[in-house]
């Protein structure tokens, strides 16, 4: 048996719901730890094509059990929608899915203060999804978040709620100079009632469940969100999310201890993308960085926002081998190289000044200037779109390969070459 934790190595949407979808085929349970409906995982097969958002991958493996757990944030309504959406789907969640009782909710003056902050930044916002994440983080952070275990029709969460809802209306129209309309608490409440007669089944002591299916010998796999340099500590700080999408947030938002952790699977898209505001040293704006999106279909699951394009940067990829400790690589979107004459890897950086990093220095203002310098290599003008063995790869697609495990020191253990389950080569066994 392993215990295995698939992370984002970059800024997110490297394609981990595929290969969590393909590794729950020997798992018992799948485990999400962090983040909220600001996320979005593809996942192609039979024809039907499945985002999600909260769930994880590991739902459309029908004897996988799927917890959410205690570090994320959830929106009740994208939730129930979510569920509702996979079950017309012919996903049923019967008894496989639990919600921790110590997660946070995510309210509806979340998402308020999330938009009218954007609003209020104009060019200078964050570039958040306006799902509401981030607030509700800062309110659990400051102990002033709801938690699915303390609701309750009675008095004492009514009077809470309340004061929540008044100050949240209050904070929304002083500070953030919001014009209305504002909450009613009440009805607040009312709504909140509706949705947990649906929930309440699958609330569960997840921490206490995760362990006992540890202890009886079975596979589990923990699943990120987002990606490492969007973690609210790692990464390219303030254009980040607001949780710990790093593999340390595994064991803080699952209950489960660092010994417990098998493998670290780093998954790792063949060039790069981030969405949003922020940094991006290797990115191209040029008839490669058009060809990386259009082949690519780089566009959000969640928001269906256009991402940004670039070459593959080994000194980002460095620093997230070691934030992370990973001990496998899984790349993603090979084909989308196909037919580039030349390829090229960012080894290290230079600032304006001339000085040289071979890491990504935290300094945003630094981050702004990086040059990146670059190795080239011959590209392939054959297909490797479905390709499942990889002595069937270009001669210089296994070269290119090569060449990241070299940089980055670990070995490759999946390689994707197209969005379905089958569109796979398998290189290593992590179980």
């Amino acid at each position: 048996m392993a215990n295995v934790i698939v992370i984002g190595s970059q800024w997110g949407d490297e394609g981990k719901g595929k290969l969590v979808d393909l590794l729950a085929e020997r798992a018992g349970v799948v485990v999400r730890y962090q983040g909220g409906n600001n996320a979005g995982h593809t996942v192609k097969f039979s024809d039907k094509t499945f985002i999600l958002h909260l769930i994880p991958s590991g739902i459309l493996q029908p004897k996988v059990r799927c917890v959410l757990g205690n570090g994320m944030v959830i929106h009740p309504q994208a939730l129930l929608q979510e569920i509702a959406e996979l079950e017309k789907l012919g996903v049923s969640m019967g008894d496989r899915l639990f919600i921790s009782d110590v997660a946070n909710l995510i309210m509806p003056y979340h998402l308020m203060i999330d938009k009218a902050r954007e609003t209020r930044a104009g060019k200078d916002k964050i570039g958040t999804t306006s799902r509401g994440i981030g607030p509700a983080y800062e309110d659990k952070a400051s102990r002033e978040g709801i938690r699915f275990v303390e609701i309750d029709n009675d008095s004492r969460f009514k009077s809470k709620l309340d004061r929540l809802v008044k100050d949240k209306n209050k904070y929304l129209k002083h500070v953030l100079e919001f014009e209305g309309p504002f909450l009613d608490p009440d009805q607040v409440f009312e709504e909140l009632m509706l949705q947990m007669e649906k929930i309440r089944p699958y609330i569960a002591d997840t921490g206490r469940l995760v362990d006992r299916e540890i202890k009886s010998g079975v596979n589990v796999l923990f699943e990120g969100a987002q990606g490492t340099f969007l973690d609210v500590d790692h990464g390219t700080y303030p254009f980040v999310t607001s949780s710990n999408t790093t593999s340390g947030g595994a064991c803080t938002g699952s209950g489960i201890a660092p010994n417990r952790i098998d493998r670290v699977l780093g998954v790792v898209k063949a060039y790069t993308t981030r969405v949003g505001s922020g940094p991006f040293p290797t990115e191209l704006t040029d008839e490669v960085g058009k060809h990386l999106s259009s082949v690519g279909a780089e566009f959000g699951a969640t928001t269906g926002r256009a991402r940004r394009c670039g070459w593959f940067d080994a000194c980002l990829l460095k620093d997230s081998v070691r934030i992370n400790g990973i001990t496998d690589l899984g790349i993603t979107k090979m084909d989308v190289l196909d037919g580039l004459p030349i390829l090229k890897i960012c080894t290290h950086y230079q600032d304006p000044k001339g000085g040289t990093f071979d890491y990504f220095p935290h300094r945003l203002s630094l981050q702004e200037k990086l040059i990146p310098v670059y190795e080239e290599l011959p590209g392939w003008q054959a297909s490797t779109k479905g390709v499942t063995h990889f002595d069937q790869l270009p001669d210089n697609a296994k070269a290119y390969l090569a060449r990241i495990s070299e940089l980055l020191q670990v070995d490759l253990t999946l390689i994707s070459t197209g969005p379905k389950r089958e569109e796979t080569i398998h290189l290593k066994d992590l179980f």
